[in-house]
């Protein structure tokens, strides 16, 4: 950037007209790239929302130019000189840390130098028209050299095996799986405080890395809204005479967008990892168990609501589609069950929707109503047209009768009924197949379901010590010669899939895996149909 760095007061980031003037106002360096800029000016959401597409193409364009190396540069400078080189630098910092979740601080960093010293070098004025293509070129084969800074990926060896524009594509559609469990932890408004003092630039970058990774399955525009208010409040509270007051009028009047953040990034992770189909079925699952005496007519419709929303709004970058899609099928989950149940109702009852949304997703299952056996489909069902349908409504009703085990375990259910339709419905006799299937699993499933149930009623009623006391004497039964040792490590590895597994918001993906390992008891390894 030509000439003399600008200057940047922090303080009205939020745009509003501060009594004690900017004169007391922490000034740093625009050069330091601290975002408030971007992140306090909300009339130019919008605009930072099609500067956030623009990133997301440039970041695989740098190494893959398929829609024509021109129509790349031309979208990417133009937006690096609307936005200005630290505004366009923090977006990339959010979108390559969405892009890669699990690279390290340095790792990020290094691969934003390259990419704005990238636009700034081959979008100044008279820059030769080669210049990008040459720049994305050697950041290609930069990733591919030995020892390369950029954050790494299994199969990046994979990629600079090929050459020329397949080794680009390829490149630039490695990302990593998103962090089973956010590992960001807000600290303490005191050690926030000192951390910004010390050092804003790099405060806010590690801050937006941190955080962008931890949830990088959030709609990039909540995650940008999140960190814009976040950064925000750090930059006012930290400078004001009354910090304590202060943290807690800005963390009320943030809780709907922080929330929103969290939920946003628990479901699209969910949506990611299971598809529409199965992310239907876990969230009708979900309702169930909150209103047993709901029937199935009443919250397919509700589940298939929400799926569409998630489908719509969590790679959606237009602003607001989160938050607009989620009130709107929270008015329709109360209008269709708060008459019928006095949970939902009170949940209902506030005039905001999202806070109600929060409300209903926070309720516990209710107790396991006395209802007779479910009625098992006909294989005639299971097999015609309306299949997969039979197949939900069935484990709907399972799913109403057992209403303490988890959606981890309920996935597992979804996941063998699928196989089993698959396998027997294009066999040369169904029925017969089917009839099999039927039989393994009368023996397999009660055992099953009595255990989750059994696991997570106890990590719900119990302390944690009571809970892991349980689990020991309950090990030390089935295992009354294993060492201490060994009941030790199985105690903390029980208690461990408990307390990440039993909750309604398990990652599913790390939960999936883990269920195989807990069903060792309930049957016979390769044989197992729930395996």
């Amino acid at each position: 950037m030509a000439g003399r760095p600008r200057m940047l007061a922090l303080c009205p980031a939020d745009g509003i007209n501060h009594s004690h003037g900017h004169r007391h106002c922490l000034r740093i360096n625009a050069g330091m790239g601290f975002p408030a800029p971007l992140f306090g000016r909300r009339k130019e959401t919008s605009l930072n929302m099609r500067a956030a597409l623009t990133l997301l193409l440039l970041l695989a364009a740098v190494r893959a130019e398929h829609r024509g190396k021109a129509y790349v540069r031309d979208k990417v400078c133009q937006e690096f000189k609307t936005l200005g080189k630290e505004d366009f630098r923090t977006l990339t910092i959010i979108t390559s840390s969405r892009k890669f979740s699990n690279a390290t601080f340095e790792e990020i960093s290094h691969l934003v130098h390259e990419i704005v010293s990238l636009a700034e070098t081959c979008c100044a004025e008279g820059a030769d028209p080669s210049c990008y293509d040459a720049g994305s070129s050697a950041l290609s084969a930069k990733s591919c050299g030995e020892g390369s800074p950029f954050p790494a990926h299994p199969d990046t060896a994979g990629c600079c095996a090929q050459e020329g524009l397949e080794q680009k594509l390829c490149l630039a559609a490695l990302r990593h799986p998103p962090q089973q469990l956010p590992r960001y932890l807000q600290p303490s408004n005191e050690e926030l405080c000192q951390d910004f003092k010390k050092d804003p630039k790099d405060f806010a970058d590690r801050f937006l890395h941190e955080y962008a990774s931890s949830y990088s399955q959030a709609p990039l525009p909540v995650l940008l809204g999140s960190t814009r208010t976040f950064l925000s409040m750090v930059s006012t509270c930290c400078i004001s005479p009354a910090p304590t007051a202060c943290f807690l009028k800005e963390k009320l009047e943030r809780k709907t967008l922080s929330l929103l953040t969290l939920m946003s990034n628990r479901v699209c992770s969910r949506f990611t990892a299971y598809g529409k189909d199965k992310v239907t079925f876990s969230y009708l699952t979900s309702l169930a168990q909150k209103m047993p005496s709901a029937s199935f007519e009443d919250l397919f419709p509700l589940a298939e609501d929400a799926a569409e929303v998630f489908s719509q709004c969590c790679e959606e970058v237009a602003e607001d589609c989160m938050q607009k899609k989620l009130s709107e099928h929270t008015a329709k989950v109360c209008g269709a069950l708060s008459a019928g149940d006095e949970r939902f109702a009170d949940c209902c009852q506030g005039q905001n929707l999202m806070q109600n949304y929060f409300c209903i997703s926070a309720l516990p299952p209710a107790p396991t109503p006395k209802l007779p056996e479910a009625q098992k489909p006909t294989n005639e069902q299971l097999c015609g047209e309306e299949g997969a349908r039979h197949a939900k409504r069935y484990l709907f009703e399972l799913t109403r009768r057992h209403t303490g085990v988890p959606d981890a375990f309920l996935g597992k259910l979804y996941d063998t009924c699928k196989k089993v339709r698959g396998e027997c419905c294009s066999a040369k006799d169904p029925s017969a197949c089917l009839d099999s299937k039927h039989q393994r699993m009368a023996e397999e499933l009660p055992p099953f379901l009595e255990k989750a149930n059994q696991l997570c009623r106890q990590y719900t009623e119990l302390n944690f010590l009571d809970f892991k006391k349980r689990l020991r004497e309950s090990l030390t039964q089935k295992m009354p010669d294993a060492s201490p040792e060994l009941l030790g490590q199985l105690v903390e590895q029980r208690a461990d899939f408990a307390s990440t597994c039993c909750p309604p918001n398990s990652p599913p993906l790390y939960c999936a895996s883990k269920v195989s390992t807990e069903l060792g008891e309930v049957c016979d390894g390769d044989s197992c149909l729930l395996s």
